[in-house]
């Protein structure tokens, strides 16, 4: 009898972290979307976030692609979570005047948590020899790495934008 990556615990762990990541990129999904539609006096931030939200639907469908490839599935009870919190996270600045300045600084630090995720994920792949895994994350981290770099980067310049507009009366859609 062969013995197969889902015989073993750490291919168990790698498929349930791997659902973890597909969850989290649906979260990011719903989190980009409501927040990039509400965004208009920050034509660079929007348009942004509109090419990640392109990215993270990619990466969403490449992480259900090593999972399928696998023998596992997606967790539809995870996938509806991170749904929920994404738009939890998105309704909730719906009531706060410095939405975009929040946001931006969430989605710097959901950046990060993706990061760790797709480290993570690359050494667990690496252990169970399943170099293909490994192979998309890496591409993904890049892609999440660059996006978190420039949020980094842009954090001052809307911040001061954001101050500018609130002297003025303005808010992240008016």
């Amino acid at each position: 009898m062969t013995t197969t990556l889902t015989d073993t615990k750490s291919g168990k762990m790698l498929i349930d972290w791997l659902r973890d990541a597909h969850a989290m990129e649906k979260q990011a999904e719903q989190m980009l979307s409501n927040t990039a539609r509400r965004i208009e006096n920050y034509p660079e931030l929007k348009a942004r976030l509109e090419r990640h939200l392109d990215q993270t639907r990619r990466q969403a469908d490449l992480v259900r692609g090593c999972i399928e490839r696998l023998g596992g599935d997606t967790s539809m009870i995870k996938d509806m979570t991170g749904q929920v919190a994404g738009l939890g996270q998105a309704l909730s600045g719906l009531f706060v005047g410095d939405e975009v300045v929040k946001g931006s600084m969430a989605s710097y630090v959901f950046e990060q948590m993706e990061i760790a995720s797709y480290r993570t994920l690359m050494a667990a792949a690496e252990h169970c020899g399943d170099l293909e895994t490994k192979r998309v994350c890496e591409t993904i981290l890049r892609e999440e790495e660059e996006m978190a770099d420039w949020l980094e980067n842009q954090l001052p310049d809307i911040t001061i934008r954001f101050l500018s507009l609130a002297e003025r009366g303005g808010t992240a859609k008016h």
